[in-house]
């Protein structure tokens, strides 16, 4: 599965299309970390990560990985763990998966900047939830939960964000 972003926050698949959420500074082709902008280009989707004290577990043909509380996904540079995510005590050196709001209940891993990984070049870049004051992302993309579960019920070949 490979999703297509774009610029409009329109999710496209072949029979359902979804609004979605992008960066509060927009798209670009030229992403840096923490300049609040969703990549553009085609990426693919990895798999999905869910927390089972909140949701059940999605059904999908993606692989499906429980969100722990020592989760993180690194966003510092400097860190050989950089855009990787993993389990560790020390939760300040990146995005934590375990959050109080509902944002990463579920979330697909996006394929970007991961082959081969280039410091500063965009780390966290996921498919998420969004809540009822969502307008905008920190890069990421979000939809609606109801959306979310289709979308990955759906289990199309490609997935387009326009």
């Amino acid at each position: 599965m490979k999703i297509f972003i774009k610029k409009t926050g329109i999710i496209k698949s072949s029979k359902y299309t979804f609004k979605c959420f992008l960066g509060k500074k927009g798209t670009t082709c030229n992403k840096k970390e923490g300049d609040l902008k969703t990549p553009e280009g085609i990426f693919p989707l990895k798999y999905v990560m869910y927390r089972p004290d909140r949701v059940k577990k999605p059904k999908t043909n993606l692989p499906i990985y429980v969100i722990k509380k020592n989760h993180v996904c690194c966003d510092d540079p400097k860190s050989s763990f950089y855009n990787k995510i993993l389990e560790t005590k020390n939760l300040d050196i990146g995005e934590k998966l375990w959050r109080k709001d509902v944002l990463y209940d579920i979330l697909i891993v996006v394929g970007y900047n991961d082959n081969p990984i280039i410091k500063g070049k965009g780390s966290a870049i996921f498919l998420h939830l969004s809540n009822k004051n969502t307008i905008a992302t920190e890069g990421c993309v979000a939809l609606e939960k109801k959306n979310m579960i289709k979308l990955l019920e759906l289990c199309p070949k490609k997935i387009k964000i326009f």
